[in-house]
């Protein structure tokens, strides 16, 4: 069976499912908070109501079957603090050097067992890079899969989930 999906980020067709998949933004963003001045939503970065701050980042799956890494684009909450201070070296190349800040995550993903607010570490990456993001070692599922690996069996199954079928199946 011949698969291939559309990319959202190129705009090209790629053969194969996606390998990543993200929000646009946290859950808690409304349409309406664009309007205000105590909020923000870039591609990276978000402020609710000036009480809330979040940044995106990857929670990278290594797939065990192909030369490849499957990744969840998530949304992390972070502290006031934590958060002025990787804006403050956003653009900083000593950024690499900052130790991993404690964050919640903020994006329920498709595993039986819910995946709000499990405890993250984000590690940022060079600039132009989006962080990645460390589950706490847990027996959670998603936490599981970034110790061990997924095949491209399960990549297949998340796209069958995320997708319903494939644009080379219709």
């Amino acid at each position: 069976m011949h698969h291939e999906h559309h990319c959202t980020c190129c705009g090209e067709q790629h053969e194969g499912p996606p390998m990543s998949y993200a929000p646009v933004a946290p859950p808690v963003w409304k349409r309406r908070y664009a309007l205000r001045r105590d909020c923000l939503l870039t591609e990276d970065l978000c402020v609710v109501k000036g009480e809330h701050f979040y940044v995106r980042g990857l929670i990278e799956l290594p797939v065990l079957d192909a030369e490849e890494t499957f990744s969840w684009g998530v949304w992390v909450s972070l502290s006031a603090a934590n958060f002025d201070r990787m804006q403050q070296l956003w653009d900083n190349p000593a950024r690499e050097q900052e130790p991993p800040y404690f964050g919640w995550l903020t994006t329920e993903l498709p595993y039986p067992e819910p995946t709000l607010l499990l405890k993250t570490h984000v590690h940022t990456q060079s600039v132009g890079s989006r962080p990645l993001i460390e589950l706490e070692p847990t027996d959670h599922p998603l936490a599981v899969e970034q110790r061990e690996g997924i095949t491209m069996a399960r990549v297949h199954e998340f796209a069958e989930m995320l997708l319903g079928s494939f644009a080379g199946d219709r």
